[in-house]
């Protein structure tokens, strides 16, 4: 009887990969342990390796292959002695079929309704939908009323059973709501756009398309839309690898699900720079297979990460996760680095960074970084940790405000150094100073937590011997 190799659950929340490359082909004999394939999940590219020995009898899933699904058969391997022409016809089954296009992200956003019903009742998603809905709306309705009623010519205004309820408990005219559903019916977002506008919007003529002026709502595009307002041929089309998905996903659910609340100082560095160079300048030469090299070179954001990883031992009531039934309160300073690679961006996480060396930071940095971008971490290495850091320094920007990712509650955004005039015992002088916000999730860091996790930085980093102690 044929073996079925299966597409391997590379993480805990692996739900499907692509199969980026077949490393055997069919006929090939494979032990336990050689490397047969080359997995693609949403991070990184990983090696599959045999488990059984065999002939290759079958190749099920070809090279390329976008969206199969963990446990899916992808080949089927000959034990000894069977015959592979035998084995090849072997039964398939027992797993998802794989998918030769990338499977179809869910809009962030809400479709379009569907044509009006008599007494209608609303949905359980559109009764739960609060999230964006302005404070006079409530978070939840209950009780049908009719899909549509007279107005006073005579005439029907059609609407949902949500909007309708709505526009009664925010105080505003329906007839007077210019509709974006179908045939022109009034929907749940025309309502809150209409109570975001301190009132109800002009009345649309039957059948005409929305307004585009005043308070319209907000809706996705859809694709054909978008490309219809460029040229024809004025443009390519590069489809979305996993990540790219997968990163857009998780930033929409970021900022749909997290109050994000933001802090920014400035700190003097001009002693962190003075500190830099002189563990530099005393750092032990080692021999390597390209010739004796420093065992270590400090960066800016290797002192940044020690940094933050003591401040939040300082202050231990901001090193948190959120959940809805509880607090996780984290015991050591697991700090994700965000690392730009080709087509997206990941975190590859410093484990105890509070309780780690300057120069051990470091290394760990460059080789992380390094696998990074190769897309050769494994899941362990970018998965969970308890904050992060993301430093644009390097690029020259000033300020800017990061997004938290879950189940992270708070984030540290890195400025450039640069020169700028300060006032020093009474005096204007000149000094090196670094801008960081910090980006909390306002449920798990409240506003006076996250100042004082930020201060605690701001005293370790202008007080950099504290990182050697």
């Amino acid at each position: 009887m044929s073996i079925k190799i299966t597409m391997p659950a590379l993480s805990p929340t692996m739900e499907e990969g692509n199969l980026s490359k077949w490393l055997v082909k069919e006929g090939d004999s494979v032990s336990p342990g050689d490397v047969i394939a080359e997995i693609e999940t949403d991070k990184a590219t990983m090696e599959v390796e045999a488990v059984d020995e065999g002939t290759v009898a079958r190749l099920v899933v070809p090279a390329g292959t976008e969206g199969v699904k963990v446990n899916a058969v992808i080949a089927l391997l000959a034990e000894d002695g069977e015959d592979v022409a035998e084995a090849a016809k072997g039964d398939t089954g027992g797993g998802a079929s794989p998918s030769s296009q990338p499977k179809e992200e869910k809009a962030p956003v809400a479709q379009a309704e569907p044509a009006p019903k008599p007494a209608e009742k609303p949905s359980s998603a559109e009764v739960g939908t609060s999230a964006a809905a302005p404070a006079s709306i409530p978070a939840s309705v209950s009780a049908s009323v009719s899909a549509s009623a007279p107005i006073s010519d005579g005439s029907r205004v059609f609407a949902s059973p949500l909007a309708r309820r709505l526009a009664k408990e925010a105080g505003i005219e329906l007839s007077a709501i210019s509709g974006s559903g179908p045939k022109g019916r009034v929907v749940k977002a025309d309502v809150e756009a209409a109570a975001k506008g301190g009132g109800a919007v002009a009345a649309a003529p039957a059948g005409a398309a929305p307004s585009v002026a005043g308070a319209a709502p907000v809706k996705a595009m859809s694709d054909d839309a978008i490309l219809k307002l460029f040229e024809e041929g004025s443009y390519e089309l590069v489809p979305h690898d996993t990540m790219r998905k997968t990163i857009a996903r998780r930033l929409v659910e970021a900022k749909s699900t997290i109050p994000h609340f933001y802090l920014t100082l400035d700190c003097d560095i001009d002693a962190l720079l003075a500190l830099r160079k002189q563990l530099n300048d005393a750092a032990p030469m080692v021999k390597g297979t390209d010739g004796e090299k420093p065992a270590y070179k400090l960066s800016v954001n290797d002192m940044v990460i020690k940094a933050y990883a003591k401040a939040l031992a300082m202050v231990p009531e901001a090193n948190v996760s959120w959940t809805e039934n509880a607090m996780v309160k984290h015991r050591n300073a697991d700090v994700g680095v965000a690392v730009s690679i080709p087509g997206g961006l990941i975190t590859p996480i410093i484990r105890c960074a509070d309780e780690k060396t300057l120069s051990a930071i470091s290394n760990e940095m460059k080789d992380l970084a390094s696998r990074a971008r190769s897309r050769k971490l494994k899941p362990e290495e970018y998965q969970g940790g308890n904050t992060a850091v993301s430093n644009l320094g390097m690029f020259g920007i000033k300020d800017f405000a990061a997004v938290i990712n879950p189940p992270h509650a708070t984030i540290l955004a890195v400025g450039a150094g640069e020169q700028r005039p300060v006032v020093k015992g009474g005096e204007i002088k000149v000094a090196t100073v670094m801008s960081v916000t910090l980006s909390t999730d306002h449920r798990a860091v409240d506003g006076a937590l996250g100042a004082e996790l930020l201060a605690a930085f701001k005293s370790v980093i202008e007080n950099p011997m504290a990182m050697l102690v």
